[in-house]
């Protein structure tokens, strides 16, 4: 039964899409100056999620895809956070 479900497991498209959104969010807030190891991470996250969505092993896309938004959303904060103390 579990093989079964995991066979239908859907393509992660939210998922991709938002964890790129997130990954130019925080480009665009500085992230590359101010959390660039979070920044690499995300990026890497994303790359390894764009690979196994290519060979179509869409769990683990998800969740790294997933992973890559969290780590994005991460860098975007500590961007903020030293662009505030910055100004």
């Amino acid at each position: 039964m579990l093989v079964i479900a995991a066979g239908c497991e859907s393509m992660p498209v939210q998922e991709m899409s938002d964890a790129r959104q997130a990954i130019m969010a925080a480009r665009d807030a500085g992230a590359a100056e101010h959390a660039a190891e979070q920044l690499i991470a995300a990026e890497a996250s994303l790359q390894s999620a764009e690979k196994y969505l290519s060979s179509r092993n869409y769990a683990v896309a998800r969740r790294e895809a997933i992973e890559a938004k969290s780590q994005a959303m991460d860098a975007l904060r500590l961007s903020e956070t030293a662009r505030g103390e910055e100004d």
